[in-house]
């Protein structure tokens, strides 16, 4: 089994750690391993982009129902508007 040392821990986080082991009738030694346990036994999603996030976190709630809206190309109505001025400067 390794061994780790872990130094400059803040003296408030070390009453905490004292206090919590306290509380579960064990040595800090012990309630930091449980801890780096806990932590790194957790399931880590990968490969989750910010769209699927969202939907996932929203998904629960429902869909809501947007009308269509009908759209033309930004393109043609950039020449229509041209050809509008075009004809007013003849």
């Amino acid at each position: 089994m390794a061994v780790m040392t872990i130094r400059n821990i803040d003296d408030s986080l070390k009453q905490q750690l004292r206090l919590r082991a306290a509380q579960h009738g064990r040595s800090m030694e012990e309630e930091v391993r449980d801890i780096l346990r806990s932590a790194l036994s957790a399931e880590v999603s990968q490969g989750v982009d910010a769209g699927q996030a969202i939907h996932q976190r929203f998904a629960r709630l429902g869909g809501v129902d947007l009308p269509a809206v009908s759209r033309e190309a930004i393109r043609g109505r950039y020449i229509k508007r041209a050809q509008i001025y075009a004809k007013d400067y003849r």
